[in-house]
């Protein structure tokens, strides 16, 4: 690859976006960084861009993996002192919520109870599972064989946000206050085309061009 120097440091963010979602984990945000560059530098040297991939598509897993791959060599991972008050009174509030309701608190409900980020609220949720190792023994006919504790596609889903971002940052103005408006502010039809000047008619047909358009991207 040409100026490849260039290229891996053109592709730092993808580093630091990875490294910031294991921050206050156990290990220091430096050492996260110094995983993911190494990540990176192998996806670099790996990607193939005849596949049709976006390289941030394809670099984001390996960074992870290299990331990943820390924790495993530190042992279990620590978790700080804050989240675990969050988690215990997340655990707290689900619970009660559960035994007057007889129903879960979505992710959201939980976030504004707490008072913290969605993000942050989903975070005590999973400190409150107790983490036994990255991987576990089959006890079926090949109990001699590790295999991958079944979790969350983590790595898939940082990719597509990754991708969407990038793909909403290449629409106009236009059809990215649309896609705003309507999927991240959640305004129907008719208030998106009160805001803009358009009528739900013109929102309606230019919403699903831009659907369709942002489908192909990430099926590319």
């Amino acid at each position: 690859m040409d100026n490849r120097a260039e290229f891996i440091k053109n592709n730092m963010g993808l580093v630091h976006t990875c490294a910031r979602k294991f921050k206050d984990k156990g290990i220091d945000y430096e050492d996260l960084v110094q995983a993911g560059n190494l990540g990176l530098i192998k996806a670099v040297d790996r990607f193939d861009n005849k596949k049709g991939l976006k390289f941030s598509t394809y670099a984001v897993p390996c960074i992870l993996g290299e990331i990943k791959q820390l924790f495993r060599s530190n042992g279990i991972i620590k978790v700080a002192r804050n989240l675990k008050e969050l988690s215990i009174r997340a655990n707290k509030i689900c619970f009660d919520y559960f035994s007057k309701n007889g129903k879960n608190l979505s992710v959201n409900q939980l976030a504004t109870l707490l008072e913290v980020s969605p993000e942050s609220a989903a975070l005590a949720l999973n400190a409150g599972v107790p983490t036994l190792s990255f991987s576990t023994f089959d006890f079926n006919e090949d109990s001699d064989k590790q295999r991958d504790i079944p979790c969350e596609t983590f790595d898939e889903k940082l990719s597509e946000k990754i991708a969407l971002k990038q793909i909403l940052s290449s629409l106009g103005q236009r059809d990215k206050a649309i896609i705003i408006l309507r999927f991240f502010r959640n305004q129907t039809q008719a208030k998106t085309a009160e805001i803009l000047g358009m009528s739900q008619v013109q929102i309606s047909r230019r919403e699903k061009i831009i659907l369709n358009f942002i489908k192909e991207k990430l099926t590319k």
